[in-house]
């Protein structure tokens, strides 16, 4: 609980400071885990810190910075698909629906690191209502060692019963850190500030001792 604690801190300061910088009129759900609608040619940018409290092992943090121009799409990830491990994305993004909204983004990538390689990847969701599916997901083809070729996803339903607030159900399938399941699932808790998102998640809530899991993002 002592490094649960720490890590809360941390996220805490960071996101004191992104709300430094963070535009008061960004819209709520500002995550990288939800892909925000862009219309015609104009530049946006995120960024986001996951820190993982793993059981029984080394603690660690996952940056994100992703960068919009209209449909294009491009992001920076480090210690995604491995630690010490960074990938570099660009794709395209569709979108449509009414009542029930869809996006989904292809893209392709590139691993440097513990994993070296190409990848194909996505971002996509489904909203209804007050009830959002997203899901991102890669498969990494390794240039070296095919035991690293893996499928990597990270998917969340959640019911957002007001605009600054969010719950619901996360799976995450990984090679970042060693888990005797295939898919990771747990809870998750998110709450909106002035554009910026704290979400908070237990993964494998019913074991003695879960994976923690702090993210502070902002849209700019």
């Amino acid at each position: 609980m002592r490094r649960l604690q720490r890590h809360l801190i941390l996220s805490g300061l960071l996101l004191v400071t992104a709300s430094a910088w963070a535009d008061d009129s960004t819209v709520a759900q500002a995550s990288t885990k939800v892909m925000d609608e862009v219309t015609g040619n104009k530049w946006t940018f995120s960024a986001s810190v996951y820190t993982y409290v793993v059981p029984d092992q080394d603690d660690y943090i996952q940056p994100t910075i992703m960068v919009n121009y209209g449909p294009w799409h491009f992001e920076g990830r480090y210690n995604y698909e491995a630690q010490d491990t960074a990938s570099l994305w660009a794709g395209y993004g569709f979108d449509g629906g009414d009542k029930l909204k869809w996006e989904i983004t292809p893209m392709l990538g590139w691993v440097v690191g513990d994993v070296d390689g190409a990848a194909l990847g996505y971002r996509g969701s489904l909203r209804w209502w007050k009830l959002m599916l997203y899901s991102e997901g890669e498969q990494v083809f390794s240039s070296n060692d095919s035991d690293d070729n893996y499928f990597y996803n990270w998917s969340e339903l959640t019911l957002a019963p007001v605009n600054w607030f969010r719950f619901g159900l996360v799976t995450q399938r990984t090679r970042a850190y060693s888990s005797d399941r295939d898919i990771q699932r747990g809870l998750l808790l998110g709450a909106t500030f002035k554009g910026v998102e704290v979400t908070a998640y237990a993964l494998n809530p019913d074991e003695t001792d879960p994976t923690w899991v702090v993210s502070v993002a902002a849209a700019f």
